[in-house]
């Protein structure tokens, strides 16, 4: 929305009654079937590392700064130097059939005062991956986000990252845009695809996760029945016809 101030120049509209939400904290987020528990390395680190050691080949490492390992204690020394700080909160996804961890999800560049965080250093083990767990991990940091009072929360990966970058467009967060020549790792240039979520779109959103993850969209292999990606699909396509219109 475009306002006018007093000397008639466009600017945003007022938040006037927006309060900057808290800090997230170090709490465990609960769903139907998974957790995220923020991360112990005494609790976590050794099922991590044996989760991981189940790709041999190193290629779920590639698009990050980090990785792979070559030793639980090489993994632990870089978790221990890394990941136990409030900015990146990392979480331990830990599914509830499992009962040990299989992922790392965080919380990065958290910004309280503009009121937006990104979603990020997510790495999920083979166990994990294309799980229902997988997916409900990221609905659970989205919504805790939310729930908090942030505005917008973001998601970035290296724009070569094909399977990262359909992940955010099925959890139905829009793309924004490459930023070219980003950063360096390991060493390569990487171009960074901005994707994100506001908070006047997280109820509809919200909605269609919750639809997913109904028990009854997944028989007992865990096949869904209805993907979710139908259910964000139509939230996408809305929000560029708004925008193309300027509403």
């Amino acid at each position: 929305m475009v306002c006018l101030n007093v000397l008639g120049q466009p600017v945003g509209e007022s938040l006037s009654e927006w309060r900057p939400p808290a800090a997230p904290r170090r709490v465990v987020l609960s769903g139907q079937w998974t957790c995220l528990e923020p991360l112990q390395l005494d609790r976590h680190a050794a099922s991590l590392h044996a989760a991981n050691c189940r790709e041999a080949s190193g290629r779920h490492w590639t698009y990050l700064s980090y990785g792979p390992f070559a030793s639980e204690s090489d993994y632990r020394q870089w978790l221990h130097n890394q990941c136990l700080g409030n900015d990146p909160l990392f979480y331990a996804v830990v599914p509830q059939e499992a009962g040990e961890a299989l992922g790392l999800a965080a919380y990065l560049r958290i910004a309280p005062a503009g009121g937006c965080l990104e979603i990020g250093h997510l790495h999920f083990s083979p166990g994990l991956q294309r799980r229902i767990a997988a997916s409900e991990a990221i609905y659970l940091l989205l919504k805790h986000a939310f729930d908090l009072g942030y505005r917008r929360v973001e998601w970035k990966c290296d724009a070569l990252n094909a399977p990262s970058r359909a992940a955010a467009e099925r959890f139905g967060l829009s793309f924004e845009g490459i930023f070219r020549q980003a950063t360096v790792v390991k060493g390569r240039n990487r171009d960074t695809a901005w994707y994100a979520v506001i908070d006047g779109e997280w109820p509809s959103l919200q909605s269609a996760f919750v639809r997913w993850l109904q028990p009854d969209n997944f028989d007992r292999a865990g096949r869904q029945r209805l993907a979710l990606s139908a259910l964000t699909r139509p939230l996408l396509a809305e929000r560029l016809r708004t925008t193309a219109s300027g509403k």
